[in-house]
Formats: C-alpha cells, structure tokens, sequence
C-alpha cells in the first residue's frame, strides 16, 4: 500500500459549522452567478449585531435534562416499546437520513479545510470544481492520483466491525498509522476528511464503498468509470426519491420535475426552476449552503443506539447500575467531553461500534418496531438544538478519560477560544450567515412571493405542543429581530410553525405528526439539489431522466445490498 505524504504541520479538523473557502467572497451583483452566487441577488443583507446573534445561539441550544443529583437525563434513559418514545422525535424523518444529509452535503461543497477564521483568500476561488452530486467525496481524485484508496478497481477498506461480538460485514475506513507515534489518531485515508467527523457518517461512507465494490464483485469484467456511474446514479436516484420526498415533501419535488412517474419524454414536462437559475455553469447558492441546508443541525439527536448487541458503554458486554438506570446501557451521545461515551470521529472507535442500520433506515420493514429494536427517528426540524451541539469537538478541550458516574460536567467539554471560534454550533451558523451578508428570512419569503410568518409565530425553542407556551418569540429576544429573522433560524422557525398548524388542524396527530421543511426552506433545498443535478450533463437526469434502479428504493435498500 503506498503511504500518502504526513506533513510535520499538525493541521486542523474541518471547521462544522464554518463554511468552505470562497464563500466569503461572494459577490453581490445582481448579475453575478459564479462558483459560489446568490440565489436572491438584490435583496439587503440582514442587519443584526454579532452579540446579539451569539445571545440567540444559546438560547436556541437545550439545556441538559437532570436529576437531583445533576446526572440523570430522562429524554435519554426513556425508552419504551413505541416507536416515538420522546416528543421531540419526529415520525416522518429516520434518523439516518441526518448522516445521510451531511454526507450530501460534504459532496457538494469544494474544500474541506476552512474554518470561520479564513475570512478573506484571495486565491479562494482557484481550487473550486462546479457542485456536483458525483460522490468526489467517496471516490477522491481516483485510483490514479489516490492509489492509496485503491485496490485495483475496488476500494481499500479498514479493519472488520462487530456489533459487540457478533461478527458483521461492516468494515471500518482505512487509516494511517503512524508508526513512531501510537497515541496519534488514526486518520481515515478518504476522498474527504469530513466523513469521519463523527461515527455515524464514518460508517455511511464506508458503506458506500461496500456498495462500489459489490458491484466490482457482481462484474469484474466492467471498467472502474462504468463502476463509478451506477453507483452514482444509484446515489442521485436516492437524493432526488428518498432523501427530497423525506426532507421537502414528494409535492414540491414532483412540481419542480414534473416528469416523475409519467415515463414520457422530458422535454414534454421539463423542469421547473422558479429561484436556482445559472447562466453557464451551476453554482452553489449561499441561502442553500450557509442557511436553509443547515436544517439538519435541528435533527440531531443527542444519544444513539448503534446496534442491539451492546449493553455497556465504557464496558460493552456489560452495563453498570448506573449506566442502566439512565438510560446509557448501549447508547451513545453523539458528542461527548469523555472518550467513548460519544460518537466523536477523526479517530479509531471501538471495533464493536458496529452500525445496525436497520435502526436508523427502513430496512425490511424495520420501520415498523418498537422498542430498542425501533428505527430511531431524528429529532423535528425546529428552533431547538441538542445540548451535545453546543460544544462542538473540533473547538473543545480533547476529550478526557471517564471518571466516576459520569456527571453532566464530564459528559460535556468547554470551548478552547469561545470568542474568535465558539463551540456552539448555532451561535456558529448565525454568525456564517452574518459574515456572508444573507437576507432576512421574511425578505427571502416576499421575493418568492410568500407571506412572511408573523413575528408572534417565529419561536425559539422545540417543537413540542405541549411547550409552545413557553417558547419566547424571536422579537423578545431583540427589537432587531422584528419582522427581520436570520435565515438559518426562519427557516427552521417556518418548518415548526408549519407542523403546529397541521398538527392543531383538523386530523392532525398531535407530536406524531411528520415534519419536514416548509414552503420557503424547502423549496431552496430542492430546487438547489435538483438544479445541481440538472446542470450535470452526466448525471442520470440528463442522461437517462427515466431511468431507476433495479431493486434498490431506499438508503435502507441501497446499505442493505452494500452489506448483504
């Protein structure tokens, strides 16, 4: 195997919450249309104060949930033979579709190593290739200039993964091992770094490269670049019949291509771009990429089960009283100050950590269990961020050796620089959208010609009817915030408003009612996705419109044939 080139430099983790290099130098004419462009060019910049937006960050960031003794977390330790066990879960969006959506994202951005700190590049816009959903993030630069992910016309994988004891077919990625120094992490040899960034995506991407190589067993005589594009389009089938029915609504994908399911020509029923519109090549909208695309920060929850077979935590094959009685016997934060009790990446984890992802896909019918044998839902799409967000660990303290019981204190880590590189994941998103000089959620609403929600109506906290009461408006945090809401937080704002409306309504389900994007987050959510795929001349949708996988209609399906 050939070792790629360490550099002595000891370099940083991709900045979560950050953006990518070139975004801060988006330029505002209405005619401009490049790498990275608006999608509403003439609309004013919101005006708000950085203090302002960070007292927003934390006030849209949970508390934790404890007991007397500062250690229990209820949410945490319920779990029942339902399906939804806790009223933040939202029915209608598994939680694999969470890593599934920051797996999209990390193929369609240009350059994993910037940060809030790299303000101004000047060389920015030199290394940006055109968006596309062509997996560069699995498949790197190819075989020939990354021979190292290579074998040949499969991928090279990493050690075998167990849930628990029991022996599995997920394979951990490939890492670097560095020969002089043991305690170093193991750095996963990728096409892009952040898909290691924490456990779960981790094993997303390394089910992807099963699924590469699956087809190479099914037809060894095929060429890596025909290889490539099944798997491809496989992938751009999902985005376009899972992924943007699940997250956006089946009605506005099929209203922006209309074509879907009538099997007649394309050009009978084109599609229908109202707001992602290029002139020469696609470019990736800052309202998508630092705004509306960040929905899937709400969805996170704050603790997983990976799979069945684990009972402990710092024990795997055994949980302590306490461990039990919390609800922690098997489960795992997705975050944490302590090693092993979260789902940290950019690392080596337990070989026992296994993913059973009929727990977080469809697979099956899987759907249909409850108990610990349930697909965990992701958390509703709201104003609400899980508490393990607001110490991100690429801006913590590392995580420390488990001590003791486990307190809140040491499950949660503190931010190395809380002011030039804040931890907090929300209080980072509003200040990206204010370093790239977004439009106000209410602006972007009347241009697309919709009533803007009313300031009464935009709440911060969660989604749950039973806590709507408490839920302060936006407006009572700052007289700025009138008739003015940061986009990120409008669009999440306009998803919960939504959901309590068809959830009071007639018919509603109460909690248990699906929620996904509204009018105005969803329709930039699709219309960029699917623009990006109809700008790509060899993409499914320009090649072949019509065409469908054989037999895979899901994630689920597509994770299931790659680890079958």
């Amino acid at each position: 195997m050939t070792s790629p080139v360490i550099s002595s430099k000891k370099r940083q983790p991709a900045a979560h919450g950050g953006g990518v290099r070139g975004d801060n130098t988006v330029a505002r004419s209405t005619m401009f249309a490049g790498r990275f462009g608006r999608m509403f060019r003439a609309l004013p910049a919101g005006q708000w104060t950085k203090e302002v937006l960070m007292a927003l960050g934390e006030k849209m960031t949970a508390e934790p949930e404890v007991d007397d003794e500062n250690k229990l977390l209820p949410s945490a330790s319920a779990e029942t033979k339902e399906r939804i066990q806790d009223d933040e879960e939202n029915t209608g969006i598994p939680a694999g579709y969470t890593y599934l959506g920051q797996f999209i994202d990390h193929d369609i951005t240009f350059d994993p190593a910037s940060s809030l700190q790299q303000r101004n590049d000047p060389d920015a816009l030199v290394d940006f290739r055109t968006p596309r959903l062509d997996l560069d993030s699995l498949y790197g630069r190819g075989p020939d200039d990354q021979p190292y992910m290579y074998d040949g016309k499969k991928f090279r994988l990493g050690r075998p993964l167990f849930e628990n004891t029991k022996p599995t077919n997920a394979r951990d990625l490939p890492r670097f091992v560095d020969p002089n120094n043991e305690e170093a992490p193991r750095r996963a040899l990728i096409g892009d770094k952040r898909n290691d960034e924490n456990v779960i995506v981790s094993q997303l991407h390394g089910a992807m490269l099963r699924f590469h190589n699956k087809l190479v067993d099914q037809d060894p005589t095929a060429a890596f670049r025909d290889i490539q594009q099944q798997v491809r389009w496989h992938y751009q089938w999902i985005v376009v019949n899972d992924f943007l029915v699940k997250i956006c609504g089946d009605k506005v994908v099929r209203d922006i291509l209309p074509h879907l399911g009538k099997d007649r020509p394309i050009w009978e029923n084109p599609p229908r771009f109202a707001f992602y519109k290029y002139r020469v090549d696609a470019f990736m909208p800052v309202e998508f990429a630092v705004a509306a695309y960040r929905f899937g920060h709400s969805m996170v929850r704050p603790i997983y089960r990976l799979n069945t077979q684990l009972a402990g935590g710092a024990d795997p094959g055994h949980a302590t009283p306490d461990e039990t009685r919390r609800g922690l016997n098997g489960r795992f934060f997705i975050f944490a100050g302590v090693q092993h009790r979260g789902l940290n990446g950019f690392d080596e984890f337990p070989k026992q950590w296994a993913i059973d992802w009929s727990l977080f896909f469809d697979i099956g019918g899987s759907i249909e269990r409850g108990g610990k044998d349930r697909v965990q839902p992701s958390y509703k799409i709201d104003t609400s961020l899980v508490n393990p967000l607001g110490f991100l660990p690429e801006f913590s303290k590392p995580a420390r050796a488990a001590n003791g019981e486990l307190t809140i204190a040491d499950l949660q880590s503190t931010s190395v620089d809380p002011v030039m590189s804040p931890a907090n994941l929300a209080q980072r998103n509003l200040l990206r959208g204010l370093a790239l000089e977004l439009p106000s959620g209410q602006d972007v609403a009347r241009a697309m010609g919709v009533e803007p929600i009313a300031d009464k109506d935009l709440r911060v906290g969660k989604a749950v009817l039973g806590e709507l009461a408490t839920n302060d408006p936006l407006v009572k945090l700052d007289k700025s915030f009138a008739d003015s809401a940061p986009l990120w937080f409008y669009v999440l704002a306009e998803a919960q408003h939504e959901f309590i409306l068809r959830a009071k309504g007639q018919g509603g389900k109460g909690d248990k009612e699906p929620v996904r994007l509204g009018t105005v987050g969803g329709r930039i959510v699709a219309e960029t996705l699917l623009g990006l795929l109809w700008a790509d001349g060899t993409s499914y949708l320009r090649q072949a419109p019509n065409w469908k996988p054989e037999t895979i209609r899901s994630m689920g399906d597509l994770i299931h044939a790659a680890l079958s």
